[in-house]
């Protein structure tokens, strides 16, 4: 039995939704305590505080791990530091957390100080509230680059905005948010999450068609969004909502979401059998419920066994960073040949070819971990019960991975990037076997 376009997205926003709210909302709660202590005498919890940046703005899904929140400081305080004291002032509110929580990872950054946990980290930007000529709030941040500077930031306008527009579009700007940041976990897109939010404001404030529309037009959603996506002109920053900020463009989007165009289009065209749920897996991950059919096919005893794991079940995914993977291709002592230049000249692999996966590209500040997923595809695959797909640490200091072309098919490797339990970016490469 098929379901309804509506029951498969209304299950897909429901398994995006976030799971430790209570965890983090302990913690901010600590530390606003903390902060509190320190600069006012007092214990209380929330006062002085705002939850900014997708959890702020109600877009943030499950797998959120960069939090943000910013402790207002006491007026009185602003001679003290206002003179190039923006480090101390850094400095004091770790120290203030660090008094209380001692055995809590806290680190200082150029702009904010960082308290990391097991699956996720707040970074705390402290700020001086101020007024502007309209009465309009904003607030003064801390920049401790070349001897430190006063930048400004306008969040409340932000969050005001998109809560207005979601309230006039049906609630569908937040959904639609929170898809966007399902594809970019899935497919390893480096976007930001103020500047997804941007996108999707601009491209619901270019359209009425979805003002009033139910779950049963979110296919038409994606399909529209990510055609609105794939044909923006390059640009360096756009204008964050509410506030007019620059928001940056770290990587060009267009051609993943040219991908998921397609891909959306063939997944309407399927309507709602197995390979619909098949190609909007291919958009926006696991969190998309999978089609009855396949689900009762892994009850049914077959040649085959289904070993492959799916990283979401392992750790968070919450893509910051781009990496890009690509393969040496060996045939005895010959001059290797680099996977992805085949692909783009229509070659194939043969079989009997020594293969060694490495990351080619990464933009990741810092050490990382490395995991790799081998998934063999094709009857032939599957006669042999070879599929595969685990995922495994790398076997080795140059996070490279060795494999062979044994048998034919279009197999898939992927690579994970890991930093404090969180997968902070993902490469995937077609393997095809003649």
């Amino acid at each position: 039995m098929s379901v309804s376009v509506s029951d498969m997205f209304r299950e897909f926003l429901d398994n995006l939704r976030v799971e430790n709210a209570e965890q983090i909302g302990m913690r901010y709660g600590e530390i606003t305590s903390s902060l509190n202590k320190k600069f006012r005498d007092s214990e209380s919890k929330t006062a002085n505080t705002l939850q900014v940046g997708s959890y702020g703005r109600y877009t943030g899904i499950k797998g959120i791990s960069d939090l943000d929140m910013l402790y207002i400081m006491p007026k009185s305080k602003w001679d003290t530091y206002k003179n190039n004291r923006q480090s101390q002032l850094l400095t004091d509110v770790k120290d203030a957390i660090l008094a209380r929580y001692p055995r809590t990872n806290i680190g200082v950054d150029r702009l904010v100080v960082t308290v990391s946990y097991s699956n996720f980290h707040i970074e705390i930007q402290p700020v001086f509230e101020e007024l502007d000529d309209d009465g309009n709030s904003y607030f003064r941040y801390p920049d401790t680059y070349n001897n430190g500077s006063w930048k400004v930031t306008k969040p409340r306008q932000e969050m005001q905005a998109v809560r207005d527009l979601n309230n006039s579009k049906n609630g569908n700007l937040r959904s639609l948010c929170k898809m966007t940041r399902a594809w970019k976990n899935k497919n390893g897109v480096s976007i930001g999450g103020l500047l997804i939010d941007t996108l999707a404001y601009n491209f619901m404030q270019s359209t009425n068609y979805f003002d009033e529309k139910s779950y049963h037009y979110f296919d038409e959603l994606s399909r529209d969004f990510f055609r609105f996506l794939a044909d923006q002109p390059d640009r360096e920053h756009y204008k964050a909502p509410g506030s007019n900020q620059n928001v940056a463009v770290k990587k060009k989007f267009q051609k993943p979401a040219e991908t998921a165009h397609e891909l959306c289009v063939k997944a309407i065209e399927a309507k709602t059998d197995a390979r619909a749920h098949a190609r909007w897996r291919a958009v926006y991950g696991p969190s998309f419920p999978a089609s009855q059919q396949l689900e009762e096919a892994k009850l049914v005893t077959k040649s085959w066994r289904d070993t492959e794991q799916y990283i979401e079940d392992l750790f968070p995914v919450d893509i910051r960073h781009s990496m890009i993977i690509d393969c040496n291709v060996y045939q005895h002592q010959s001059i290797p040949r680099r996977l992805l230049n085949m692909l783009e000249n229509g070659f194939s692999i043969s079989s009997n070819r020594s293969l060694i996966f490495h990351i080619a590209e990464h933009d990741i500040p810092g050490d990382f971990d490395v995991r790799w997923k081998v998934l063999n595809r094709g009857e032939e695959a599957k006669n042999r019960d070879q599929i595969r797909g685990q995922i495994e640490k790398s076997n080795n200091v140059n996070k490279t991975r060795k494999e062979s072309a044994s048998f034919r098919g279009d197999h898939i490797v992927e690579c994970y990037a890991i930093q404090g339990g969180v997968v902070v970016a993902r490469s995937s490469i077609l393997v095809p076997i003649l």
